[in-house]
């Protein structure tokens, strides 16, 4: 998170960063992910283009997946998947679907 540029971390106020072993079944559900493939990462919550009134809110969540990602990266690699899993909920944050961000090269 201390990558990230202030003008975007700014904007991150209500947002809760959380690190877990395992997606469970519904989360997978939710991502749309099939049979065999991965989830790195989630993002929880109302991006930031859907809200109205937002206040005495839980804070959204990104998730973060452990598991998967020693999975299906060497280990020196991580730091980077793991970057480049935040960037990418952290854009669904910001209202970015998964279409976009493969358009931009960031899905």
């Amino acid at each position: 998170m201390r990558s990230i540029p202030p003008e975007v971390r700014r904007h991150l106020d209500n947002v809760e960063l959380v690190i877990e072993r395992e997606p469970t079944r519904a989360e997978l559900e939710e991502a749309g992910i099939m049979c065999g493939a991965a989830l790195f990462g989630l993002y929880v919550g109302t991006p930031l283009t859907e809200r109205d009134s937002y206040g005495l809110t839980l804070p959204d969540r990104i998730v973060i997946f452990q598991g998967p990602l020693q999975r299906h990266f060497h280990p020196r690699d991580i730091p980077r998947e793991v970057r480049t899993t935040v960037v990418h909920e952290i854009a669904h944050h910001f209202g970015i679907d998964d279409d976009d961000l493969h358009e931009r090269g960031l899905g």
